[in-house]
């Protein structure tokens, strides 16, 4: 089976989960690569200047997200062109970033390390510092057998390190395995989240990783297409990936480009700021409208999809 094949631990997840879609016979998880990615993952030496790392715009307290911050921020002050998305429950995902434009998570840290505004270095650079250093010497070789550092090695221990961040301990997951019950204004919130949300947040991972354009108009100032600035296809124009209702207090501002700071700014958009183009969604045709109580309900139903449990996990933090 050769060194790295040998996998010796497990993605744990609830039974009311799907099958992953990660395709783990090509990329076995094992607690030497975990370990491996994990250092990597909080390490600035994959930027130009050694001062940005993953975690800089992925916070394990806000659920690998950059809360706050509307764009990304990167080397020497450089401002990216999209908010960081919130990352976990990655092995049900078949593709990565708003536009959806990297099509396997082993590859995914590519872009932000290549980006001039990001991470702003190249690969190469970062696979001969890792050369030189000691420790990471003694890494690779737990890993893999022998301590020399590739760019694919690098990418696939990122990858498994980020494959372990479940988000399925909120109170939504004890409801679903009987350890707790809804009150009522979170039933009525999960009655209408069905009724209003569930098709394109379809539960149990509250999104269906698909794209979309939810009618949120262009901002003159980034010119951002979504998928259509990759593919100039026009049935592409304004579509985004969906991201996940879960974690929604620790991930805020909201939307590929940050730019509505509450839950209840994302309420009125629907209400009445959709703005209707050739490629909307055909749910939002018809503006969706709450009363204020229905409102508190729906937002007391969204905060049953915040894991603190997740946000607080060792595991997921730096040594």
């Amino acid at each position: 089976m050769g060194f790295y094949a040998v996998q010796d631990i497990r993605l744990v997840y609830p039974t009311y989960f799907p099958k992953p879609v990660y395709n783990f016979k090509k990329n076995p998880l094992k607690s030497s690569t975990v370990a491996l990615g994990r250092q990597l993952f909080y390490d600035p030496l994959l930027s130009r200047n050694n001062t940005i790392s993953c975690s800089s715009c992925h916070n394990s307290k806000q659920a690998f997200s950059h809360a706050g911050n509307h764009l990304s921020k990167g080397v020497e002050d450089g401002i990216g062109e999209r908010n960081s998305p919130a990352i976990f429950n990655l092995a049900w995902q078949k593709t990565f970033m708003w536009d959806g434009v990297v099509t396997n998570i082993d590859v995914q840290a590519l872009a932000p390390i290549n980006h001039p505004k990001e991470m702003g270095e190249d690969i190469n650079a970062v696979v001969r510092r890792l050369n030189k250093s000691k420790e990471y010497k003694g890494l690779f070789y737990r890993s893999f057998g022998d301590s020399i550092a590739t760019a694919e090695r690098t990418m696939k221990a990122l990858s498994q390190f980020q494959l372990t961040f479940i988000s399925a301990d909120s109170k939504y997951d004890k409801v679903k395995q009987k350890k707790a019950q809804f009150n009522a204004s979170e039933k009525a919130g999960y009655a209408l989240y069905k009724a209003n949300c569930s098709s394109c947040h379809t539960e149990p991972l509250f999104s269906t990783y698909d794209f979309a354009n939810n009618g949120l108009p262009v901002d003159p100032s980034l010119n951002d297409f979504g998928r259509w600035n990759k593919t100039m296809e026009p049935q592409n124009k304004q579509m985004f990936k969906i991201p996940s209702l879960r974690n929604l207090a620790f991930t805020y501002p909201y939307m590929h480009d940050g730019r509505l700071k509450t839950l209840d700014e994302v309420l009125d958009h629907y209400e009445k700021g959709i703005e209707k183009t050739p490629t909307l969604a055909k749910q939002l045709q018809k503006p969706i409208v709450f009363n204020q109580k229905e409102r508190v309900n729906l937002l007391d139903f969204l905060a049953t999809l915040n894991d603190s449990a997740f946000i607080s996990n060792t595991a997921f933090q730096k040594k």
